[in-house]
C-alpha cells in the first residue's frame, strides 16, 4: 500500500473473515493464510476497518451456508460488542427491516440499506493490492478499479456493466483459470495473465457468491481503446454482445 518499511506480515484478506475453530467443531477454515509485507499503520491499525468488512460480507443473503453461520458467530459477537446504533451508522445507510420468503416457505427478517460504499472499497482495495503482491512479489503502482457484484448500482450502465463482467468470467471459464485460495468456501480468487498491454485483471469470490472484480493498470500500461466503451462513456445508446446475452447501454 505505500513505501513505509514493512514491519510485520498483514493478513489478505482479514484474518476475522475465516472462521474460528472453537465455532467449526475442529474443521479447519484457516488453512495456509496469505500473509504480505506491511507497515505498522496498514496493519495493526485497520482492525477496525476488518470488522466492518467480516459484518459487511459475512451477513450477505446469497452467502453458501459457511458465510451465514460465521455471520450467526464471530459476526455476531463483533456486533454485541459495538453500541446498538452500530450497522446503522457503520455499516449500513438508511437500514430497515425487511422479510423474505426461504426455499422451504418459512420468513427470514434480513436488514436491508445502502452500504458505506466507500469504506467497503477501501477494504476491498487493500485486499486486491495485496494479492497483486503476493501474485507478482511487487506493490503495484497505477490505477486500480472495481465493480462489485453484490451491490445494486444506482446508475444503469454501472449495473449493466456488472452484468457484463459476470457473464464474461463465466464464459471465460474454459480459460481453465486457476482457482487460488487454500479455503475456497471463505475466499478464492483468480488471476488473469497481464496482456500485452500490460493489464492485469482479478476476480475474488467470499462466502461463495460474493463476488468483487479489480482491473489493474500500472504505470507503464496502455489504456486500450475500446470503441464500445468510449461509445458508452459518450452516452451513445450502445449494445454489447457475450455469449447468449446482450447487454445494452444509455438506453
Amino acid at each position: 500500500m505505500c513505501d513505509k518499511i514493512a514491519t510485520s506480515r498483514e493478513h489478505v484478506p482479514p484474518f476475522c473473515l475465516f472462521p474460528e475453530l472453537k465455532d467449526t467443531k475442529g474443521i479447519n477454515f484457516r488453512k495456509n493464510l496469505i500473509t504480505v509485507p506491511s507497515c505498522d499503520i496498514h496493519n495493526s491499525k485497520k482492525s477496525d476497518d476488518d470488522e466492518f468488512l467480516l459484518l459487511s460480507l459475512s451477513g450477505l443473503i446469497k452467502n453458501n451456508p459457511l458465510g451465514s453461520f460465521h455471520q450467526l458467530t464471530k459476526a455476531n459477537r463483533a456486533i454485541r460488542r459495538k453500541n446498538k446504533n452500530f450497522i446503522e451508522k457503520e455499516v449500513l445507510r438508511n437500514h430497515k427491516y425487511g422479510k423474505i420468503q426461504t426455499t422451504d416457505g418459512k420468513f427470514r427478517i434480513v436488514s436491508i440499506g445502502n452500504p458505506n460504499y466507500e469504506r467497503l472499497t477501501k477494504c476491498l482495495e487493500h485486499i486486491a493490492k495485496g494479492l497483486y503482491h503476493h501474485e507478482f512479489n511487487e506493490r503495484f503502482k497505477g490505477e486500480l478499479r472495481m465493480i462489485l457484484e453484490f451491490i445494486e448500482y444506482t446508475d444503469d450502465n454501472t449495473q449493466t456493466l456488472k452484468k457484463f463482467l459476470k457473464r464474461r468470467f463465466e464464459v471465460e471459464k474454459e480459460l481453465n483459470l486457476e482457482i487460488k485460495g487454500d479455503n475456497p468456501e471463505v475466499f478464492y480468487y483468480q488471476f488473469h495473465k497481464p496482456d500485452k498491454l500490460g493489464l492485469v485483471v482479478l476476480k475474488t469470490v467470499f462466502y461463495g457468491t460474493a463476488e468483487a472484480y479489480f482491473s489493474f493498470m500500472g504505470q507503464d500500461s496502455k489504456e486500450p481503446f475500446d470503441l464500445v466503451m468510449k461509445l458508452i462513456s459518450g452516452g451513445i445508446h450502445s449494445f454489447i454482445e457475450l455469449g447468449d446475452g446482450k447487454f445494452e447501454f444509455n438506453k
